[in-house]
């Protein structure tokens, strides 16, 4: 069975994004990026919501041609554009860059998916991970704190059922005062 992680930026209060979806306190130190694509590179598929695809792939798909771009930044897009993706929305119609639209049960198709042969799974995105979070579905979070306060905005929890049980299985601390939090899930 593969393993599905849910991980991102999020402010202290829990935040991934401010109101309005401003991410600009989530701007990374060059030694989080590099971690953030140590990780990337050990995934074999994303799963994206539609408005995070859509901020993705708004920029990454040229990231690397970007003035300016860093020898990390040039590697994510490289990694990014490479690895396949897929995207659960009902409200577009086309997708591309290595990437597969499911318009259907979202649920459905990552259990499928979990259950196959491959390498590591990334979701991405506060709803669909919250559908993957109360369906039971996640094996481990990626929690990456900033530490600032937004009041407000895209929580990264989304209401559950009942608890989830975890262990901590890593921690680290960035420059700025950010820190990395990482859990598996209990089963």
């Amino acid at each position: 069975m593969r393993k599905l992680i849910y991980g991102m930026n999020l402010t202290l209060d829990g935040y991934i994004s401010a109101p309005g979806d401003d991410l600009g306190w989530s701007e990374p130190s060059d030694e989080l990026f590099q971690w953030w694509l140590d990780q990337e590179r050990e995934i074999s598929l994303f799963m994206y919501g539609r408005r995070l695809w859509e901020t993705m792939s708004a920029y990454w798909p040229t990231g690397d041609l970007q003035p300016g771009a860093t020898p990390a930044q040039i590697e994510f897009a490289r990694n990014w554009r490479d690895t396949p993706k897929v995207v659960f929305s009902s409200t577009i119609d086309r997708v591309d860059w290595n990437t597969r639209l499911v318009t259907g049960d979202a649920i459905a198709e990552i259990t499928r998916l979990k259950a196959g042969d491959g390498g590591r799974m990334r979701v991405a995105g506060a709803t669909l991970a919250g559908a993957a979070m109360r369906a039971g579905l996640i094996d481990e979070y990626e929690i990456v704190t900033h530490p600032v306060l937004v009041g407000g905005g895209t929580p990264f929890f989304s209401a559950l059922d009942g608890w989830v049980n975890l262990n901590l299985v890593e921690t680290r601390t960035f420059p700025g005062g950010v820190i990395l939090t990482r859990y598996e899930t209990k089963r």
